[in-house]
């Protein structure tokens, strides 16, 4: 076996395992510390308690999306460049997987039902982009974080006032992807046709309809 096929397989072997521990184990993610961590929330009702849980079960399935997207990417992409930035933003997606995991226990709720179908379905989306060539997948990924931040703005807003601590972890997040989304586009990513960015954009309600209830 020569040196290129024994790398692809150790990468396949090692999304194996990403895939595992983000929809079933605990995601490993960096050292950074949970944005919550020093905040204090205000009073919660019930209401206001269950809204949080239905928000946050969203963003943590879209966080399993965007770690199977890139570990799609990450392993058909064929700059080596490319797929170390592709990793390096996983890695920070991890954290958002690990701070919104977190959030939901500590609200008393349980992560989506259905996030082994959403893995699979956007690891293999992802794996296409990475196929069609780096420019055309990272203008895929610069046109999936735009959408992100407008969907974290919504989530800001829907928040009830007193949840701070979902808040701090939404507005770290919207900075992370912002910041991927601009690294994408100065890597050289290809803005996508709009019947394209039409097509996620429906994509991703359903996705976010459907986990904000399962």
């Amino acid at each position: 076996m020569d040196s290129r096929n024994r790398n692809f397989i150790d990468r396949c072997i090692t999304q194996l395992d990403q895939a595992v521990r983000t929809v079933f184990g605990e995601p490993a993610g960096s050292d950074r510390s949970n944005p919550a961590g020093p905040v204090q929330d205000g009073e919660f009702t019930a209401t206001g308690q269950a809204e949080s849980v239905c928000l946050m079960r969203v963003n943590h399935a879209g966080e399993v999306c965007a770690q199977a997207l890139y570990q799609g990417q990450a392993l058909t992409a064929r700059n080596r460049e490319v797929r170390d930035q592709m990793q390096q933003a996983s890695d920070e997606e991890n954290d958002h997987l690990a701070w919104c995991r977190q959030r939901i226990r500590e609200l008393g709720g349980h992560t989506s039902l259905l996030n082994p179908v959403w893995y699979t379905g956007s690891f293999l989306l992802g794996a296409t982009t990475g196929l069609l060539g780096d420019k055309w997948s990272l203008g895929f990924l610069a046109e999936t974080e735009q959408q992100v931040v407008r969907h974290l703005e919504g989530h800001l807003q829907r928040l009830p006032e007193n949840d701070k601590k979902s808040q701090a972890i939404l507005e770290q997040m919207k900075t992370d992807e912002a910041k991927h989304r601009d690294t994408a586009v100065n890597s050289g990513g290809t803005e996508l046709p709009e019947t394209v960015k039409k097509a996620m954009t429906v994509m991703s309600r359903v996705m976010t309809t459907t986990a904000y209830r399962i």
